[in-house]
């Protein structure tokens, strides 16, 4: 396998230790849990996503284990503006603040709670199952766009997170590319469902939810692949990482890092393992591996 050169990382103007960073809804939904995967060898970490109020999140089951990923329809639970006192010891640390809302103005003042504690914010457009939220406003790239200028007049990074269900991905990336973000992240969940046949009813309480997990990897390296030939800013990688060759070949397709969720949940030790087996002193540099599948 291809080994990296080790060194600090630059992704959408956001400095990062290494290539792997804690994607949201796994593990940042505190302070010191977001600490400890920083200490456990994440070059960085983007927290759980936060909206406008307060909210519980759907009610359960919010999820399910398949043999191939998971299965979630979380909600988007969070407790909004109070999450500032969680992300104050982190000030100065890679830290990405996953933030939505449903009008630019409520992306915008979500945002600014954070502005003083943070690297850079991630706009959640892309969540499978929130009513009115992610998704379901993230496919009108008018949307996408207004949303992004919104976050990005507060004067930091920030990274537009992807939904893989739409038609034109790419059109979805030039919008938030206008909007002034820094870099994309591809992609969120793949719309998805189970039905328990026991039962003879959908799964999870909210019917419909999102999956993730190695099942959706090769949905995430099209995706990275067809927004490097579509756009001039950094893409960042995310979907069903469980291993350092998949770190490559996301980089590959053209991705400068790459995010890992569902698989830290079985393995929170995850991030140093692939790092101790991706980077070698005289690895080669990432500039000649990013983006090098192209023709």
């Amino acid at each position: 396998m291809i080994c990296l050169a080790p060194g600090r990382v630059s992704a959408g103007g956001v400095d990062l230790a290494n290539h792997l960073v804690l994607a949201a809804g796994i593990l940042g939904t505190t302070g010191s849990s977001i600490r400890r995967v920083l200490e456990g060898g994440a070059g960085g970490a983007v927290t759980k996503s936060i909206g406008p109020i307060p909210s519980a999140g759907h009610p359960g089951p919010c999820v399910v284990e398949l043999p191939e990923g998971l299965l979630n329809a979380m909600g988007l639970p969070n407790p909004s503006r109070e999450f500032r006192e969680e992300l104050s010891p982190l000030k100065g640390q890679p830290v990405v603040a996953s933030v939505f809302g449903g009008t630019p103005e409520e992306f915008r003042e979500v945002a600014s709670w954070f502005r003083d504690r943070v690297a850079g914010f991630e706009l959640n457009l892309s969540c499978p199952h929130a009513e009115g939220y992610g998704a379901a406003i993230g496919t009108d790239p008018d949307v996408v766009q207004e949303c992004t200028r919104a976050v990005a007049s507060l004067g930091l990074p920030t990274w537009v997170k992807l939904t893989p269900n739409v038609s034109d991905l790419a059109g979805i990336g030039l919008a938030a590319e206008r909007g002034g973000a820094t870099a994309l992240v591809a992609v969120n969940t793949v719309r998805a469902m189970r039905i328990s046949t026991e039962l003879r009813r959908p799964v999870l309480g909210n019917r419909y939810g999102g999956l993730s997990g190695r099942a959706i990897f090769p949905i995430a390296v099209r995706c990275v692949y067809e927004l490097y030939e579509a756009v001039e800013i950094p893409v960042v990688g995310v979907g069903g990482i469980t291993r350092a060759e998949d770190v490559i070949e996301m980089m590959m397709a053209g991705a400068c890092a790459v995010e890992i969720g569902t698989a830290v949940r079985e393995n929170p030790g995850i991030f140093r393992e692939i790092a101790a087996e991706l980077y070698d002193p005289d690895g080669t540099s990432p500039d000649e591996i990013v983006g090098c599948a192209h023709g």
